[in-house]
């Protein structure tokens, strides 16, 4: 809830992008922890284990963490163009010099 609160209340637009990373590691957590099995083990046979852990969670969140890291580097292209743009990174200071 931080890292959401950050992205909805900042008007710094780096401090958005850090309550961004927040908020996704979070999730990742979350589902990191819901996909593990109590007493499981790796899906490797040969073990003689009967339940075995389903390893798709941990898939689907290396492949999240990837797009995850990918939208942080573009969010920071992003605002160092406006930067250079605006001369500013403050979301209100932004909105004033595109409304004159």
């Amino acid at each position: 809830m931080i890292g959401f609160y950050a992205v909805i209340a900042k008007l710094n637009l780096i401090k958005k992008l850090i309550g961004l990373s927040l908020f996704l590691a979070a999730v990742f957590l979350l589902y990191i922890t819901r996909g593990n099995v109590e007493g499981a083990s790796a899906p490797i046979f040969g073990y003689g284990a009967e339940t075995f852990s389903n390893p798709l969670p941990q898939v689907l969140i290396l492949t999240a963490i990837v797009v995850g890291i990918s939208t942080m580097a573009l969010g920071l292209g992003i605002v160092v163009r406006i930067k250079e743009e605006y001369g500013s990174i403050e979301e209100d200071e932004i909105q004033e010099i595109d409304r004159r």
